[in-house]
């Protein structure tokens, strides 16, 4: 379905019934990155997958400064009030596990349980942030000027998704095409909105954070594996998965462990 969010047109998919888990995914995605874990959380679950700001079919606003984290969360907090969710469940990864985590930091009271995959709090000093702030500047002005094609070429040989290429041709072929379909302004200005470097550092705010955590990492992950050890430190009510043979991809890479550990999770007795 589409809504009208601030002035501005998201693509949002509902399925299931019951407890709402709502799904945030990366840079580069869309919703329907969440299709294959669906299946896993309908039976218990209603779904929510949402395109976020600049990706997918959701509007690509031209003014960066729309795509701030605070904007994103007030975004996402009226869409759960279009569709009458006071409180949610909330699994985001790599991006959109950062903006997961600042929903719950800003609506500590509509979020039940979070799981973060292949995500971190922010970066911690100011000169990581602003040096960050200028890399994703110039990623950004690349991706306008060069267009979708060479950045995704680009980016699905980062180091990062190396462990993507043992994926089946099939569905390595649906995701590059999935990111060819987002809007290079769209992109660019998630970069320059709300990038690692923009977004709040939350580390001095997790030993606050009074609802259960999950954090779920790759073993071929070893950075993010890092910061989420790191993290472990001073979450009250955390704790950390990692994932045997999977890199930062983990529901791509083994939907299957991904799911059975998420749903395990969900239905824990509090």
């Amino acid at each position: 379905m589409e809504m009208n969010i601030h002035g501005l047109r998201y693509r949002v998919q509902v399925k299931g019934r019951g407890t709402a888990i709502l799904l945030l995914h990366g840079f580069t995605g869309s919703g329907d990155n969440w299709d294959s874990l669906v299946p896993y959380f309908t039976p218990h679950f209603r779904t929510i997958q949402v395109d976020l700001l600049g990706h997918g079919r959701t509007e690509s606003p031209g003014d960066s400064k729309r795509y701030t984290v605070e904007h994103a969360v007030a975004d996402l907090a009226a869409i759960l009030d279009e569709l009458g969710e006071e409180r949610v469940h909330l699994l985001g990864y790599s991006m959109g596990g950062r903006l997961a985590l600042s929903f719950a930091m800003i609506n500590p009271d509509r979020v039940g349980r979070l799981i973060l995959e292949s995500s971190s709090p922010g970066l911690k000093t100011k000169e990581e942030r602003n040096e960050r702030i200028a890399r994703d500047q110039a990623l950004a002005d690349q991706i306008e000027t060069e267009g979708m094609a060479p950045f995704v070429e680009r980016w699905e040989n980062l180091p990062l998704f190396a462990s993507q290429q043992r994926l089946p041709e099939k569905i390595r072929e649906a995701i590059h095409n999935q990111r060819l379909e987002n809007d290079p302004k769209g992109l660019a200005n998630s970069l320059r909105g709300m990038g690692t470097g923009k977004q709040p550092s939350w580390w001095e705010s997790l030993p606050q954070f009074n609802i259960p955590i999950m954090l779920l990492v790759g073993e071929l992950d070893t950075k993010f594996q890092g910061i989420a050890r790191e993290m472990m430190k001073w979450l009250p009510k955390g704790r950390m998965e990692t994932i045997p043979g999977a890199g930062h991809t983990i529901h791509v890479e083994e939907p299957q462990h991904f799911g059975t550990i998420v749903m395990d999770f969900l239905q824990e007795e509090v």
